[in-house]
């Protein structure tokens, strides 16, 4: 291509994301407030009754790949984002006392990364008294023997990689509290502060309507990239356009598989050639004062879906639908999962890709498939995750339907996400056994016709005391992204 087109394709491209509102601001959220973080420890408090809550933040970095972010429960509880902080709530009779044990930054260190609240700004800005992290040891031992119980929020960082994260700072030093303590009860705090993080302020429902309105317009920049060539250039106008709105980082890695790699669920490399005539599963949402939107499209690489890409990719989108109608405001989210499954199974027998919509097999991984035949099916070879999690300070934060009787409540913010994958690939990683032989011999000639086939469609919710809003607003409709797309594909 001469250097000549490539301006000009690169000046309508930009022309075309002011057309289409790329660059247009944002609307502004405001901030979490002193006073809300104040509540948010009452209503621990209150819950505790009599205890001891300890907390530790994130540590220090170890390397210079990006700025300190804090542990998603400890900003929860202080909104305090220094590095090496533990947070410790003395509670009796429903009140809480709350210190902030504060490590000092080294002198020479601090010309480089900045230099740490004292104990005197951090009682004025957040109203809580501050103590150095020296004292912290003998603080707990000497409130070993009161009687109390003590509540530890362990300092993961992703409630999706607890079990793997048992070697942190906060653990380990736990672990010995309780060794120069051995009758002392301690017992795991999350469960009620993610009751707690289930419902969502109004000031945090701001933060995520803000984070999803800037993941939107990334989705729409993607889909304004010239013939795109390659999975980065998909990310590069995702994260760029995240950065110039306002966003501090994506919510997690972006996912920009093309071909074979959108049907694996989370690909982050984002290296891969994309070629026409793929699809491109785009999982990517940006982060705002650390909450996070999370937001999938899937697009044709050439800007036009072939017939086989338009029928998975309107099942799963008449699979979402159903799963929207069936959300709000004391209804069931497992009514809203059955829904979409209902659909995508209806749709999957339709196509061939299954035997039956009742139809069994051996899963190659350990399933009692007596006392949980659903998951058996062999549709869920096709659609192996779930549709729905909630979202705030993690990806996949508490939602109020995760707790009581499953049923949504305002104040709820979470995706809805279905998906449909096919690949031979996974029809290789069942077990030989005589019902999959049978399973693979009855598709295999549909598996090849819809192969590497990967679409997943993800929104972000808001439940209202009136029904439910979708928040995330990037084009999701099979003739909305090709008119999309048409305008900005050369030959």
């Amino acid at each position: 291509m001469s250097h000549t087109s490539t301006r000009r394709i690169i000046h309508a491209t930009l022309a075309a994301l002011v057309a289409w509102g790329v660059a247009s601001p944002v609307r502004s959220a405001g901030q979490i407030t002193p006073g809300e973080y104040t509540a948010r420890r009452d209503s621990l408090a209150a819950r505790v009754g009599d205890g001891i809550v300890v907390a530790f933040g994130a540590p220090t970095p170890t390397t210079d790949r990006g700025p300190f972010f804090q542990l998603p429960a400890f900003h929860y509880l202080t909104g305090f984002d220094e590095p090496d902080a533990v947070f410790v709530m003395v509670v009796r009779g429903g009140r809480g006392q709350p210190t902030l044990f504060l490590s000092p930054v080294d002198p020479r260190r601090a010309f480089y990364y900045g230099r740490r609240p004292d104990t005197a700004t951090v009682q004025d800005s957040l109203g809580v008294p501050g103590r150095g992290i020296s004292a912290l040891a003998s603080t707990l031992d000497s409130l070993a023997g009161s009687g109390l119980r003590f509540f530890t929020l362990a300092d993961f960082r992703d409630a999706d990689f607890a079990v793997q994260d048992s070697l942190t700072r906060g653990q380990s030093f736990m672990r010995g509290f309780q060794e120069r303590h051995p009758g002392v009860d301690v017992e795991d705090a999350h469960p009620i502060v993610d009751e707690l993080r289930a419902r969502k302020s109004p000031a945090e429902i701001a933060l995520l309507e803000k984070a999803a309105a800037i993941s939107s317009e990334g989705h729409r920049a993607a889909m304004l990239v010239p013939n795109p060539r390659h999975e980065y250039e998909l990310r590069a106008a995702l994260e760029g356009t995240f950065t110039r709105l306002g966003a501090e980082r994506p919510g997690y890695g972006s996912i920009v598989g093309s071909g074979a790699n959108g049907t694996q669920l989370h690909y982050m490399k984002d290296m891969a050639d994309a070629k026409p005539g793929d699809l491109v599963v785009m999982d990517a949402a940006a982060e705002v004062q650390g909450y996070s939107a999370d937001v999938t499209r899937t697009i044709p690489v050439s800007g036009v879906y072939t017939p086989e890409q338009r029928a998975i990719y309107q099942l799963v989108r008449d699979a979402q639908a159903a799963a929207e109608g069936a959300s709000g405001p004391g209804l069931s989210q497992k009514a809203a999962q059955d829904s979409s499954v209902a659909v995508r199974i209806r749709g999957l027998a339709a196509l061939g890709l299954i035997e039956s919509e009742d139809a069994m097999l051996d899963l190659p991984w350990a399933t009692d498939c007596t006392r949980a035949p659903a998951s058996c099916l062999q549709a869920n070879l096709w659609m192996i995750h779930g549709i729905s999690h909630g979202l705030g300070l993690e990806v996949h934060d508490p939602a109020s339907y995760y707790f009581g009787d499953g049923t949504f409540h305002p104040g709820d913010v979470f995706t809805i996400e279905p998906g449909i994958y096919i690949a031979q690939a996974s029809l290789d990683a069942l077990p030989d056994t005589p019902r999959n032989r049978r399973f693979i011999a009855a598709v295999r000639a549909k598996v090849a016709k819809y192969e590497n086939t990967g679409v997943r469609i993800e929104d972000d919710y808001v439940v209202t005391p009136d029904g439910l809003r979708r928040i995330s607003s990037a084009p999701r409709e099979i003739a909305e992204i090709e008119a999309l797309m048409k305008k900005w594909t050369i030959s």
